[in-house]
Formats: structure tokens, C-alpha cells, sequence
């Protein structure tokens, strides 16, 4: 039994601008510690697919199971326990972050929800280890979001998707908005994580040379549709689709 199963999702949205069909109904098996990717150009629908996940953007139709158990129609108060299970690093480090709360606050926040059990110091002693873990320091509990760098704050996100020992992490993206000097350092400490912890990981990216190294398997996808699947190695060095070949070729080689 796979860890999580995606079965036809679709995605639609309707705005002034009309109809748009996101996704258009994908299926693909993620199993216990594998690390998975997928992989297309801004508007592919592969944001959209992980947010769906985790319930922050709704589904259009098709089916979603963890652990076996279909997730995608559960009651909001039953789907609480899957968020313990299944956290998301986001994006943009800047806007991810409440700038009203300290490091403190914003890693220990989860710990007061799932873990209400935990005392005050208890947690405060989870946050310190946490920071030590994504190569931050105890001392930057008192800090707020805006006192650190771009990588900085993304140690942090990952540090509160951790904070509360999920089994999966969805990676929307966790590098695209670092300087390129910073970004092979975030991408070192995610795969350090996943081989500390055997945490299953969904890799959301552009760029098809980040996810090389960090995943086992591929999915390439363009316009709301997965074009082409398989092993890291095989589907970079050895491309069938013509989207997945303009991909590779679009990635700068120096």
C-alpha cells in the first residue's frame, strides 16, 4: 500500500476571466521515504496539485488516499490528524512567515495544536532543537522574521514543517526564491532531513536540475497534465516527451 495515492485529480477554477482547468485529472503513488518530483513552467498545475493535498486548494473531482484511507471528502475536523501527518514547506520565505511573531511563536504555534500535552518549556526546548537541526541557533528564538536572510527564514519554515514529526513534506518550490549561492545549501539540508528522519517527499519545482539530486522519481507536467514519468537518472539523461527534452535543454549549463 502506497503512502499517499492520487487517483484522477482535477482542478478547476472560475474567475471573471471564465473557466480555467488546472489539473486535468492526474494519477500518481507515492510510497513510505520515496522522494518524488514534479516538475513543468509556472501555470503547469503542479503548485496547485500539492496544495490540494493539503487542503489548501479544493478539488474539482478525482480521489486522494493516505494511508489507504480517502482524505479527499473528509470532514475538516477529520482531516486534523492528516495535518500532523502531511506539512508543506512553502515557497516564498518572506511572506510565509508572520512578521508579528518571533521564531519562537511561529515554530511553536503547531506544537500547541497537536501536541497540547506538551508544557510551555517543553516546547521551548523542541523549538531550540529544531533550530539546531536546520543549522540555526537557540539564540534566534527571539527574533522576528524580518532580522533574517532569505535562506535564514526558509531554515525556519522548514524547521515548522518538521516541528510536529510529519511522515510526509510537501516542497512547493523551496528554492526558487533563494539567491542561487544560498539554494544549494537549502537543498543539502532537505536531503540531510529526509535521509535523518525517512520522510516521504513531494519536490514542486521549475527546475529540473534541483530535483535531479533530491529525488527518486520524476513527473514532468505541462498544462494541468503529467507527460512523462520515471526515475531521476532515466528521465533527465534520457528524456522521451519533447516538453521534458525543452525542459532539460532550458536549464543553464555552465
Amino acid at each position: 500500500m502506497s503512502l499517499l495515492e492520487v487517483e484522477n485529480l482535477k482542478i478547476s477554477f472560475d474567475s471573471r476571466r471564465g473557466h480555467t482547468d488546472a489539473v486535468k485529472g492526474i494519477s500518481f503513488k507515492i510510497d513510505d521515504g520515496e522522494s518524488v518530483a514534479i516538475v513543468g513552467e509556472s501555470g503547469s498545475g503542479k503548485t496547485t496539485t500539492g496544495r490540494s493535498i493539503i487542503r489548501l486548494a479544493p478539488i474539482s473531482g478525482g480521489e486522494i488516499f493516505y494511508e489507504g484511507r480517502k482524505i479527499s471528502d473528509l470532514p475538516n475536523a477529520d482531516f486534523m490528524p492528516y495535518r500532523k501527518k502531511i506539512q508543506m514547506i512553502f515557497q516564498d520565505p518572506f511572506n510565509s512567515l508572520n512578521p508579528r511573531m518571533n521564531v519562537l511563536q511561529i515554530i511553536s504555534e503547531p506544537l500547541g495544536i497537536h501536541f497540547r500535552q506538551m508544557t510551555r518549556s517543553q516546547r521551548r526546548d523542541r523549538v531550540a532543537e529544531l533550530l539546531e537541526t536546520v543549522g540555526l541557533s537557540p539564540d534566534h528564538m527571539q527574533r522576528y522574521p524580518h532580522e533574517f536572510s532569505g535562506g535564514q527564514r526558509q531554515r525556519i519554515g522548514i524547521a515548522r514543517a518538521l516541528a510536529v514529526e510529519p511522515e510526509f513534506v510537501i516542497c512547493d518550490e523551496p528554492v526558487s526564491a533563494l539567491d542561487v549561492s544560498v539554494q544549494a545549501q537549502i537543498v543539502n539540508l532537505l536531503e540531510d532531513l529526509r535521509a535523518k528522519f525517512g520522510i516521504a517527499m513531494l519536490f514542486i519545482a521549475h527546475d529540473i536540475a534541483v530535483v535531479e539530486y533530491l529525488s527518486d522519481r520524476i513527473m514532468v507536467m505541462t498544462r494541468g497534465k503529467i507527460v512523462e514519468t520515471g526515475g531521476a537518472e532515466e528521465v533527465c539523461k534520457n528524456p522521451k516527451h519533447p516538453y521534458t527534452k525543452e525542459l532539460i535543454a532550458s536549464v543553464p549549463r555552465f
